[in-house]
């Protein structure tokens, strides 16, 4: 690990970028949901929550690929991938409030995998960091 001087900048620790881990701990989460919406009777509310949690993934890997395209570039600009971006989510959101709404009640399970998913995806990213920042003098 490599540790700074007193008066010069801090070192950060790498931060994960991959979603192998986070896809599979989604996916015992999706497993626990599955299990419990079908024994309350609500089984489609599984199939939208995967779904939900199956954009999210699916979205981060995009975000990786936006990013290493626009920084690959000689004069790297944050406007086309702010523009990928917002579009990107306003679809998936969209997607997902239609869902909410024209299958009631079990399209909500759409918004719960959205949000169970990004909750994974960024414990997954700051958990190592802090521990890195922890550990340094």
């Amino acid at each position: 690990m490599a540790t700074s001087a007193p008066d010069s900048a801090p070192v950060y620790p790498q931060a994960p970028t991959g979603l192998r881990r986070p896809a599979i701990i989604a996916g015992g989460i999706t497993l626990v949901v599955a299990v419990v919406s079908m024994l309350v009777g609500h089984p489609l509310f599984a199939v939208f929550f995967l779904l939900g949690v199956a954009a999210i993934l699916v979205n981060a890997l995009l975000v990786k690929r936006a990013v290493d395209t626009v920084t690959a570039e000689l004069n790297p600009r944050k406007t086309a991938l702010a523009l990928n971006s917002a579009m990107r989510l306003g679809a998936i959101t969209v997607l997902a409030l239609l869902a909410a709404f024209l299958v009631q009640p079990d399209g909500l399970g759409a918004m719960f995998g959205l949000a169970i998913g990004q909750v994974v995806l960024v414990l997954n990213t700051v958990i190592p960091v802090m521990k890195g920042l922890r550990s340094q003098p």
